[in-house]
């Protein structure tokens, strides 16, 4: 298995989709890199079938222009920890566990406020207004 950025890539999907299983390469961050290194690496050839130069110019290509792994989980992390701190409306939902991003709440959410809480003798109760 080849390794870029410290992820594994699957040996038998195509270099293009295989990009995307690290984190903050999508499908036109992947098209982009190749496309920078157009008469290297073609986007069709399986990552079984590349060499060590190949994987060696991807990976330092992607060190030098683009945030990935670590370095962008910690970067979105600070973001949402700085909105918490000067409470604005974003780091509030944060701080209470709810969407932040304009989703109704009155039903549905359930995947960010975890599992229904029953009230009483187990009928689940529903504000009015």
């Amino acid at each position: 298995m080849a390794r870029i950025s410290g992820v594994d890539l699957p040996n038998n999907k195509k270099i293009e989709i295989a990009l995307q299983y690290v984190y903050g390469i999508g499908a036109k961050t992947a098209k982009e890199i190749l496309g920078k290194l157009e008469g290297v690496v073609k986007p069709d050839t399986r990552v079984k079938d590349m060499t060590e130069h190949q994987f060696g110019l991807i990976g330092s290509l992607i060190a030098k222009e683009y945030k990935v792994e670590g370095e962008l989980r910690r970067e979105v992390q600070q973001n949402i920890h700085r909105y918490i701190e000067i409470g604005c409306y974003r780091g509030v939902r944060h701080r209470r566990m709810l969407p932040a991003r304009g989703q109704r709440t009155r039903t549905n959410a359930r995947t960010r406020r975890g599992r229904r809480k029953t009230i009483g003798s187990g009928k689940i109760i529903a504000a009015k207004g």
